[in-house]
């Protein structure tokens, strides 16, 4: 493939990661004025992050590109599993601080993780969140030879910024969501720039809302 198809295409995944993103953020305004809230820019973000990466891997085979498949396989696994062991066990131990020391629940946001459906869903929405940060925008930018820290920085400022659009809780949940995210963000960012390979970010994420469903059920 010649070099200027591939820029061509690593420029089309970065308009519509922003692009996405952008719609995302309307909607999820627009919505919080409405009575669907910010249920609407949710069902945008998930379906408009999977049928991206679905369209551009069956369309134009950018199955690699977007750190979906080859890269360090392996070293992405492993990191992934290390570093979400890691922080698994510390967000239990601080989930179990924080109550002991009378600290207040989330309550809006335990009562979406504790509904039937959402247990079912959390792992498409996981999916949905890496498939967008890391598979769509931070290939795109790595694509323009950007230097690997801004990628991780900007993706991450974007990935936390993006529960203020997205989730349908109370300002004070939003803001500790993005707080949350930020770890996240920071390490599942290396680990899929480093090994160009996305899947280790996705266990170290799949661990942590693991994580946060047990301390919930712990200590609630």
């Amino acid at each position: 493939m010649k070099s200027a198809e591939i820029s061509n295409r690593s420029d089309q995944r970065f308009l519509l990661s922003f692009g996405l993103m952008a719609a995302i953020w309307i909607t999820g305004l627009v919505g919080h004025f409405t009575p669907l809230r910010e249920w609407p820019a949710l069902v945008l973000y998930v379906l408009g992050s999977i049928g991206i990466v679905l369209y551009r891997g069956m369309r134009y085979q950018e199955w690699s590109d977007m750190y979906l498949t080859g890269g360090n396989y392996w070293k992405s696994i492993i990191l992934g599993c290390v570093t979400g062991g890691l922080l698994f066990f510390m967000a239990l131990f601080n989930t179990h601080n924080h109550y002991s020391n009378g600290g207040s629940a989330m309550q809006e946001m335990e009562a979406i993780l504790n509904h039937p459906f959402f247990y079912g869903m959390f792992p498409v929405l996981v999916l949905a969140e890496e498939f967008m940060w890391r598979g769509i925008m931070a290939s795109s930018l790595a694509a323009k030879e950007i230097n690997r820290h801004i990628v991780v920085l900007v993706t991450t400022l974007f990935f936390a910024l993006n529960h203020f659009a997205v989730a349908p809780v109370g300002i004070n949940e939003r803001f500790l969501m993005a707080i949350m995210a930020l770890p996240l963000g920071v390490i599942g960012g290396y680990i899929s720039i480093v090994t160009r390979n996305l899947w280790g970010s996705v266990i170290l994420h799949m661990l942590s809302m693991i994580s946060m469903f047990i301390g919930m059920q712990l200590n609630g």
